[in-house]
Order: C-alpha cells, then sequence, then structure tokens
C-alpha cells in the first residue's frame, strides 16, 4: 500500500531532491532577469526607508508648526515643510509605511481569497465550478475603484477596514488563475492516486494541488500587492483613504497638488516617485518570478 500512495507524496514534498533543484534553478533564473534583481533591490530600499528611516531621522507628525510651513528643502528639512509644517522626508516614510502594510496585507489578503476560491471551483467542476465562476465574471465587470468609492463614502474606513475592503476586492484575478492551474493538476497521477484509494477532496486540494500551483501563487500575489498599493493611492487622492494625521503616498499626492500650483515642487514629486517606482518594482519582480517558475523555459 505504502508503494502505491509514494508518488503523490514525492510531488507533495517540498525537500525532495528533485525539487530542490528546481528551486535553485529558479533562483538563478531569477538572478538573471536585471530588471527583477532591481525591482527587488527597490522594494528592499522602501521597506528600509519606510520601517528603518524614522529610528534615523525622527520627526514629529502629528503636530503642528505654522512658523515653518511650506519650506524648500535645506539642510534642517531634507525634503522641505508641508503647508501645515510638517518635514516632508519624514512624512514621506510615515505614509510609506502604511502604504506598504496595506498594499502586502491586502495583496496577500487577495491571493489567499482568490486562491482557496479557484482551486475549489478548478477541482469541482461541473455546475459547482460555473457557478462559482460566474460570479467572479461579474466581480470583475464591476470596477475595483468604483465599489472603493462607494464603500468609503458610505463609512470611514480604518487601516485594518481599508485592507479587509481591499482584499474583498481584489480577489477576481488570482482566482481565474488559481482555476486554470487546478484544471491541469487535477488530472495528474497522484491526485488520481490519492482519489483512487479513498482520500479526501480536501486532502487533494490543500496537499497536493495547491502546494503544486505555489509558483502561480507568488507570482499573483506580487501583481496583488502591486495593485493594492495603486488602489490605496487612488483612494486616497481622492480623500477618501486613511484619514489625519495618518497618511499615505496618494494622500500626499492630493495635499500637495494645489501646493505644486505655487511652485512647492517638493510636495507631489517625492511621494509620486515613490508609488512609480515601488508599482513598477513589483510588476518587475512578478515578470521575474513568473520567468522563473516557467517550466516551459527550463531546458
Amino acid at each position: 500500500m505504502s508503494a502505491v500512495i509514494h508518488p503523490a507524496k514525492t510531488s507533495g514534498t517540498p525537500d525532495t531532491p528533485r525539487e530542490s533543484s528546481g528551486a535553485r534553478l529558479a533562483v538563478r533564473r531569477f538572478l538573471r532577469n536585471r530588471l527583477a534583481v532591481v525591482g527587488l533591490g527597490v522594494v528592499v530600499f522602501f521597506v528600509l526607508f519606510c520601517f528603518a528611516g524614522p529610528l534615523v531621522y525622527s520627526t514629529d507628525q502629528t503636530h503642528t508648526a505654522l512658523q515653518q510651513v511650506n519650506l524648500s528643502p535645506s539642510g534642517a528639512h531634507w525634503l522641505g515643510t508641508d503647508a501645515v509644517g510638517h518635514d516632508e522626508l519624514g512624512r514621506l516614510m510615515y505614509g510609506g509605511k502604511v502604504s506598504l502594510i496595506v498594499g502586502f496585507a491586502a495583496g496577500v489578503l487577495a491571493t489567499v481569497i482568490g486562491t482557496l476560491w479557484g482551486a475549489a471551483a478548478g477541482y469541482a467542476g461541473g455546475w459547482i465550478d460555473a457557478v462559482m465562476m460566474r460570479i467572479v465574471d461579474a466581480g470583475i465587470a464591476i470596477p475595483a475603484l468604483f465599489i472603493l468609492l462607494v464603500v468609503s463614502a458610505i463609512t470611514t474606513p480604518g487601516l485594518a477596514g481599508l485592507v479587509l475592503i481591499l482584499g474583498l476586492v481584489s480577489w477576481l484575478v488570482p482566482s481565474r488563475l488559481i482555476r486554470a492551474e487546478t484544471l491541469t493538476l487535477k488530472n495528474r497521477d497522484y491526485v488520481l492516486t490519492l482519489r483512487a484509494i479513498g482520500g479526501t477532496h480536501a486532502r487533494a486540494i490543500l496537499r497536493h494541488i495547491l502546494p503544486n500551483s505555489v509558483s502561480t501563487v507568488i507570482v499573483a500575489a506580487t501583481f496583488q500587492i502591486a495593485d493594492a498599493i495603486l488602489l490605496v493611492a487612488y483612494v486616497s487622492y481622492l480623500g477618501l483613504g486613511v484619514q489625519p494625521p495618518a497618511t499615505d503616498w496618494g494622500g500626499m499626492l492630493s495635499t500637495g497638488l494645489t501646493a505644486a500650483y505655487s511652485g512647492y515642487w517638493w510636495l507631489i514629486l517625492p511621494p509620486g516617485l515613490a508609488i512609480i517606482l515601488v508599482v513598477w518594482a513589483f510588476n518587475a519582480i512578478g515578470d521575474g518570478l513568473r520567468d522563473a517558475f516557467d517550466v516551459r523555459g527550463r531546458g
């Protein structure tokens, strides 16, 4: 009996020599993608900048200082100050921390929900799959930004509420990716063997299909994080994100837009560049991971 189920166990075990060799090959392929490596460096830089930076460059982001409003960049304030006297460099760190936390958390939440939904739909097949995917299609037809604006207009979400809302409107695309992966995996020999010996459907999904879909899940998560950061910026730019004195990069763009017309370029350029660089970096990492995990490209 142990010889019968051995193939399924080998396929689902991440530390076999064959899979370890595949992981090393994937790392080498990722490192050969220069844009992906640069993107990884950009993400690491901004994580250190936003989370470790305030420990080195400490500023007061709560109280106003009306005697030093809209100061241009100088040795005392490297990126100047805003309309209420907040140090702009410190605010860039503080706002980036909020944007990254919400982006990471919402992207992971959306990926988890989409992965479970897509795997269940693809494995079940038949009318269950049809109903579940029609729900996904209906959700995709409604723009996520419209849903966010409606929810934000009804209530004022905090940080946790913003993560939950973003996660609940962003899981649709990952679910379609994982469903397509599940449709190919559920007919593999190790899954069919497990079902033949009486294994449960939950075991087949959790122990064999999802572990073998990990590459697709990781790639989907990187793109979802980038999308979540953009959505946070959109909503905050319209004044419906986190509320003052808290802020994020989108909120900084919103408050700095009118000031930019008066020549205060330092209020809009740094957060705008930060959003562009971080979103580009996650997309570059996603492209690199997709190439690294592409089995067809492994000679």
